[in-house]
């Protein structure tokens, strides 16, 4: 008898190896390898495979997807306009951060569509006692949605098709195993094969599937990075666990524009959309501190005002601190380099501190004029009136750089109720539209200080 032949997979991205490695020459992590036996995959349906024809790419008749409507105009416009049918999303974010709940939530919606709007919802984690206490929270009681406590892949296969529901839901796919794979549930090779199982049947039925998955210490996906390539989109739920807010983020959409965001609450009665984070994102005091300053960003297609603050003290300790929350670190320290060497701010004895309000990330450019202001107000203890924003990139000379969508993000702080608002110069000399604001051009770092009466 032939000996089975084994071979090594690293957990983390699942490259494959003849031998045992320490270090995986893929993704570079320490011991993820672990053996499993080689899987061979043998047709038994008895049935002649007929290869495909090349087809004239001209010739192909382009059709327009089919969506349908989630109820939720947060969750539709990070999707691209609604949940496209046949399609395959993957649903990833850290335990407790509202998943389950918001595709509960959604799973109503889609039920209450009509008669022949019928939801399968298969859980490997919770029993249908669980889920029903979850559903009576968040007031559920639809007639269309069924319950399936399943983690074989083939039993959860037979009844999707047999029931032919307008949406499934696994939760989650770590769970679910095939008996084809002699590995355990959740390892590479076992993620791999359910999620293309799953797309199979999804792709040849015609019906949507939404799949939750775990996430790593890292906050990525747990499982291959396959896993994310197969799927439709990829939608990141992501929150700071002491904060109600929750930002549905899409990281990858075949239908529609990436890098989307929602904003939600979560509730005693589950996730409530935000339809105008900018109000939550902006303190509502009326008292001038030094040290704060508004920012307007875009996320997505979206512009919105965030409210940055930053606190300077003098360093005890022979090197200064410098810690930043929802700033990329070496952006603040790039920043505190060029207030120093631009405009003569003598930060090197400051500890500096900055943090985004309501746990926001903020990742453009167009934030630098912003954090350096913000930084140069603590330091000189001098307060930024209330009703100015800011918008600027700050390069390495202390020039100020020109954004994109600056009328979008001008219209956003109008709409706001701001009087002023500190743009570049070059922005404000292309500016086509007209505003009830006073538009502040500012073509260096020190102009921007003077504008504020920081300098």
């Amino acid at each position: 008898m032939a000996k089975a032949k084994t071979i090594f997979v690293c957990s983390s991205c699942g490259y494959e190896s003849p031998k045992w490695l320490g270090k995986c020459p893929a993704c570079n992590e320490w011991n993820t390898f672990y053996e499993e036996k080689e899987q061979k995959v043998v047709g038994t349906d008895g049935k002649q495979k007929t290869a495909a024809k090349p087809t004239l790419l001209k010739n192909v008749e382009g059709k327009e997807a089919i969506r349908v409507q989630t109820g939720y105009q947060e969750l539709d416009r990070v999707l691209g306009g609604g949940l496209v049918k046949g399609s395959l999303v993957l649903v990833g974010g850290e335990p407790g951060i509202g998943k389950s709940t918001l595709i509960l939530q959604l799973c109503n919606k889609i039920a209450c569509l009509g008669e022949d709007s019928k939801v399968l919802y298969v859980s490997g984690e919770e029993s249908a006692e669980q889920v029903k206490l979850r559903a009576d929270r968040l007031g559920i009681n639809s007639d269309n949605i069924m319950f399936l406590g399943e983690t074989d892949i083939d039993a959860i296969d037979t009844e999707i098709t047999s029931m032919d529901p307008k949406l499934v839901v696994i939760d989650s796919i770590q769970t679910m195993y095939s008996s084809e794979i002699t590995s355990a549930p959740g390892t590479v090779s076992q993620v791999r094969e359910i999620t293309s199982r799953i797309m199979r049947v999804c792709k040849q039925n015609q019906i949507t599937t939404i799949i939750i998955g775990h996430v790593t210490k890292d906050g990525n996906i747990a499982g291959p990075r396959v896993l994310e390539h197969m799927v439709d989109t990829v939608l990141y739920i992501e929150g700071e666990r002491y904060f109600s807010y929750r930002i549905v983020r899409s990281v990858k959409n075949r239908f529609g524009s990436t890098n989307e965001v929602g904003m939600f609450e979560m509730q005693n009665e589950g996730m409530i959309e935000v339809t105008n984070p900018s109000s939550i994102l902006i303190s509502e005091g009326e008292d001038k501190y030094s040290g704060s300053v508004i920012i307007c960003t875009i996320e997505g297609t979206r512009p919105l005002l965030v409210e940055v603050q930053a606190l300077t003290t003098m360093s005890v300790y022979g090197i200064p601190k410098r810690t930043a929350n929802g700033v990329d670190f070496n952006k603040l320290a790039l920043l505190i380099a060029v207030l120093e060497k631009r405009a003569n701010l003598a930060l090197g004895n400051q500890d500096v501190y900055l943090n985004v309000v309501s746990g926001m990330r903020i990742n453009e450019p167009a934030a630098d004029l912003g954090i350096a202001l913000v930084v140069a107000s603590s330091f000189k203890n001098i307060s930024i009136p209330k009703d100015i924003a800011v918008i600027g990139e700050v390069g390495l000379t202390g020039e100020i750089r020109s954004v994109n969508l600056i009328d979008k993000r001008l219209k956003e702080i109008e709409r706001l109720g701001f009087k002023r608002c500190i743009i570049p110069e070059n922005n404000k000399k292309l500016l086509k539209n007209k505003y009830n604001l006073d538009i502040i051009g500012v073509r260096n770092i020190n102009d921007a200080l003077r504008a504020v009466e920081i300098k």
